[in-house]
């Protein structure tokens, strides 16, 4: 490779990896696997030693990827918080071992650790409190979630043991346990929102939360497996370890002291099977030395321990030819690619389909019909493919196109601006969308309609006894008896069912609408700040943004929907046939003492929450705002508020007011 090719392939590593590390540390939303960002990272590191002279102090092989974010304060690690060098080869945990050995000048062993797959932590104790936790951030320092780590019950706040140093720091992994990930997903699942794909997605998203409240409510844990002090009360990893755990800390005990890499490589390869007995995730084994002085001598790299290594498993693949890709709509029309698969064995179950995301993973992976894949499961709620044996590819091969209409009606897809996902725009007439819209509109946590699930819709949207959901409100049981599989009785049942969905509030009934983004909790907000759907209609995008956690987003699809006539006459049909579209009385402020005030709320506070100062504003006469600007009277202001919003505050000389000032404000002591 020449030097000009080489330079254009560097930059264009560093680029695809600084997104990967932004999908992973901020967003927790990876797109690619471990193995596949490891590779990546490998071959850059490969090119840069083979011409140093592209070497720049900002590339990815020299830091570590940061998961710090504007809404959080910042504070520096006393002790850096660097990566893990990382391989999958019992061949090089050998060289690992052999480079150890030639600075050793005597016997050394090793410390093995479960490698648990979620969100690093370092928290500081001082004189026995925990005093501030910060995440890994870019290494150097990290965001402040100091109030989210302390609902976390294995953590303890305050060490009671005697003879603890005065000033200590310990590291440790947040995790959520795969029993409480299952039971969030289905919740998030039936209020219509994405699931997480995985544990460590979910456990570092909660962790980011702005309101404690909710972090205590997702049940996460933590293990710890690091304890450092200027004064530690002893010379080996293992033996600080063990007297972390005498002190409180959930030290796990899988921890093992390893006499030599035999010893090691048996524990790794023990823990590769029994793995899927551990209530959490883990990726694999780090490996330490356990000696504290020998750890000095062997120093550090720019980012990594010379000390230390990460033996990471792969997760469990299969190999498979690609036999076609096709493109589903979902109910609010999203496309999403769907491989068609040779069928193959993988992780206790017969896999015939995988999920390829978007367009851009289609890219990204390059794929061409025919095409030998690798198909892994790996935290994935579905088999995803993960990469293509480019050996196997046959000469005729066909690269695989996104297609630009929707397949079912015809109409040309959307991409909007920021999003991954292509759309099909026609709501009204795109048969999958029609039949999914209705499947939400009966669901339980929506209209609540029984007798009528997806085969039976199907069965009445064939014979054109329905195309909307109003449509259901003119049903007759004498339509629904002569069909097959139903019959009178089940006739008169849902005919039943869909009267006594007369009664359904105005907020579940927002929410059976279907409108794009808004999800049960986004429906309860809007109903609460706007009474009636004739109230609704005719809200503007600065009067829906200033609602709690309607952002523009959201505030353009409500627009979008209110803004088509066909969705005006079908709300009319649902009124008259008699639906509530709005709350029984209408709120009004208790007192004006905020009468005229335009309020933002910022951070996290001790005496209410977020949602209940907010109640509060409303209840004395004042205005919710997500968003600083001229008109904003002051910023009600707590713990960790988002430096961008203090600095646009500053800009614009809005005041900010803390919560004492705020209750004693309002009257409240």
């Amino acid at each position: 490779m020449k030097q000009p090719e080489a330079k254009a392939r560097i930059d264009k590593l560093k680029k695809e990896i600084e997104e990967h590390n932004h999908n992973y540390y901020v967003l927790n939303k990876p797109v690619i696997s471990d193995f596949e960002y490891d590779l990546l990272l490998n071959e850059l590191d490969t090119l840069e030693k083979k011409f140093p002279e592209f070497v720049t102090e900002d590339s990815p092989t020299r830091k570590v990827g940061s998961d710090m974010t504007r809404e959080f304060r910042q504070y520096e690690h006393r002790y850096p918080m660097l990566s893990l060098g990382n391989t999958y080869s019992e061949e090089d945990l050998r060289e690992f071992d052999t480079r150890i050995e030639k600075v050793s000048t005597a016997p050394f062993e090793y410390v093995c650790e479960l490698k648990f797959d979620g969100a690093s932590i370092s928290i500081t104790f001082r004189n026995g409190g925990l005093f501030r936790a910060l995440t890994r951030g870019d290494g150097t320092k990290g965001d402040d979630v100091t109030l989210n780590v302390k609902t976390i019950k294995k953590i303890p706040v305050r060490i009671t043991v005697e003879n603890v140093p005065d000033e200590f720091v310990m590291r440790g992994e947040i995790l959520m346990p795969r029993a409480v990930f299952d039971n969030i997903n289905e919740d998030r699942i039936h209020n219509d929102l994405a699931p997480f794909a995985n544990p460590r997605n979910a456990a570092a998203g909660t962790l980011k939360l702005l309101d404690p409240k909710i972090v205590a409510s997702r049940g996460l844990d933590c293990n710890f497996y690091f304890l450092l002090a200027d004064d530690l009360p002893h010379e080996t990893h293992y033996e600080n370890m063990m007297e972390a755990s005498s002190w409180g800390f959930n030290v796990p005990k899988s921890i093992r002291l390893c006499r030599d890499i035999e010893e090691v490589i048996a524990f790794i390869n023990h823990w590769e099977s029994e793995r899927k007995a551990l209530p959490f995730d883990i990726d694999g084994v780090v490996i330490k030395v356990n000696s504290l002085t020998l750890q000095e001598e062997l120093g550090y790299t720019a980012k990594s321990p010379r000390w230390a290594i990460a033996y990471k498993y792969k997760a469990e693949q299969a190999l498979t030819k690609l036999l076609s890709v096709s493109f589903q709509i979902g109910r609010t029309g999203n496309v999403t690619p769907v491989a068609n698969l040779e069928p193959v064995f993988l992780a206790g179950s017969t896999v015939k389909r995988a999920t390829l995301h978007n367009e851009n993973q289609i890219a990204l992976l390059g794929l061409h019909i025919n095409d030998m894949v690798y198909v892994e499961k790996g935290g994935e709620i579905i088999p995803k493919i993960v990469g293509v044996d480019h050996s196997l590819r046959n000469e005729g091969s066909r690269e695989i196109k996104f297609i630009t209409n929707c397949p079912e009606c015809g109409t040309p897809l959307i991409k909007n601006e920021g999003e991954a996902n292509h759309f099909c725009p026609n709501y009204l007439h795109c048969p999958p969308q029609l039949k999914g819209r209705i499947e939400h509109f009966i669901s339980r946590k929506a209209m609540n309609i029984d007798g009528l699930g997806e085969e039976t819709v199907d069965l009445l949207f064939n014979r054109n006894l329905i195309r909307n959901y109003a449509d259901l409100y003119e049903l007759e049981a004498e339509q629904l008896a002569p069909l097959e599989r139903l019959g009178e009785k089940s006739a008169a049942n849902i005919i039943k069912s869909i009267k006594s969905s007369l009664t359904v509030p105005y907020n579940r009934v927002l929410f059976a609408l279907g409108i794009r983004h808004v999800g049960e909790t986004v429906a309860k907000t809007i109903s609460s700040r706007f009474i009636s759907i004739d109230e609704l209609m005719k809200a503007d995008l600065e009067s829906l943004t200033g609602v709690n956690e309607i952002g523009p987003k959201i505030a353009s699809s409500i627009m979008a929907f209110f803004a088509d006539s066909d969705n005006i006459t079908i709300i009319q049909r649902l009124k008259d046939s008699g639906l509530r579209f709005s709350e029984e009385t209408e709120k009004g402020p208790e007192t004006d003492r905020l009468e005229g005030k335009t309020i933002v709320i910022s951070g996290v506070f001790q005496k209410h929450s977020r949602d209940e100062f907010k109640e509060l504003i409303e209840k004395h006469g004042g205005k919710n705002s997500a968003s600083i600007s001229g008109s904003t009277s002051f910023i009600l202001a707590g713990d960790n508020m988002g430096p961008s919003k203090k600095e646009k505050a500053e800009q614009l000389g809005v005041a900010i007011m803390n919560e004492n000032d705020f209750l004693e404000l309002i009257g409240e002591e």
